[in-house]
């Protein structure tokens, strides 16, 4: 079992910036096995390394575990966490007298394809999307507004967070939007396999020729030509391709691809991903929250790690 020693940044006499993990449930003292890998190269890249119960991914108290009090900027990297939940984490964090490098707030920006969609301008930068809010829906009038939104176009399904794709004929893709019933078929599978973890509502997304390298070897999806780009106070910082399978062709986007949205997005924290088109070009497919996004199938913790660091001075 790994263990790690606080450290102190040479000169400035401070802390060294803490990354926050999820404990074992069975080892508490230790990160969940998901992350073992994660928690060792952020240590060896110079990091603090503090625990979170695994009770609050489950609507239990947050409790924290190998962060000392004092000042010092927190850095989360785990799974995916509910509004409260985090809120929650913040908190107990500010109690130690330290702060989440995200905000709620900024959280909640990059957490919920509305936000963020509406803050970088639209249709300007990614796929035209539209979003029902709620937690029940009336298939017909889904299928209706849908239609006549996207007429004969394809679409993407998802919620404000997610989306299904590797159930992606049954529960995501929609091959035609003026198809009603099948527009019901598609949303009612993606309710019953959400059941209760519909988050903000319904989203349809423009569906956007990318330009293939592959499919996933298990669900069949159709991979692309993508990238997820770190960014950290406006600045990528890391980038690398999303799928370890597939193909990729030329060169990889560069970071300029992002310019026109870097001063928009009001996070200090982020992942930026993107696809390039089928005619040519690049465009933004999402955003994520920097700390509950993976580092992608094409990367390496160590470096990112290393560059996480580097960009925090």
């Amino acid at each position: 079992m790994t263990t790690f020693a606080p450290s102190v940044r040479v000169g400035a006499m401070l802390p060294a910036p803490l990354v926050l993990f999820p404990s074992n449930p069975v080892h508490p003292t230790a990160p969940d096995s998901a992350f073992e890998e994660e928690a060792r190269h952020a240590a060896s890249a110079g990091f603090d390394i503090g625990l979170i119960d695994i009770e609050v991914f489950l609507g239990g108290d947050a409790k924290l575990r190998r962060v000392p009090e004092g000042p010092g900027e927190v850095i989360y990297r785990g799974w995916l966490l509910g509004l409260d939940a985090y809120r929650c984490m913040s908190e107990v964090v500010a109690a130690r007298g330290r702060r989440l490098i995200t905000e709620p707030a900024a959280y909640q920006h990059c957490y919920h394809l509305p936000e963020w969609y509406e803050a970088i301008g639209g249709a300007e930068h990614t796929a035209r999307s539209i979003w029902i809010p709620g937690s029940t829906f009336d298939l017909e009038a889904v299928g209706v507004h849908v239609r006549e939104a996207f007429g004969s176009g394809a679409v993407i399904l998802k919620d404000y967070v997610k989306s299904r794709k590797h159930e992606w004929f049954d529960a995501c893709f929609i091959p035609a939007a003026d198809d009603e019933a099948n527009v019901r078929r598609v949303v009612g599978n993606f309710l019953r396999l959400q059941d209760d973890h519909v988050v903000g509502g319904l989203v349809f997304r423009e569906f956007v020729e990318l330009r293939r390298i592959g499919l996933h070897p298990k669900s069949r999806l159709p991979l692309v030509n993508e990238h997820r780009f770190f960014v950290l106070d406006g600045r990528p910082f890391y980038a690398a391709p999303y799928w370890a399978d597939g193909d990729y062709p030329g060169e990889p986007p560069s970071a300029d691809v992002l310019a026109p949205i870097l001063g928009r997005v009001r996070s200090r924290f982020y992942a930026a991903d993107v696809a390039e088109k089928e005619g040519g070009g690049w465009m933004l497919v999402e955003l994520n929250d920097g700390g509950s996004a993976g580092i992608p199938e094409g990367g390496a913790a160590n470096a990112f790690y290393r560059s996480l660091h580097a960009a925090l001075g």
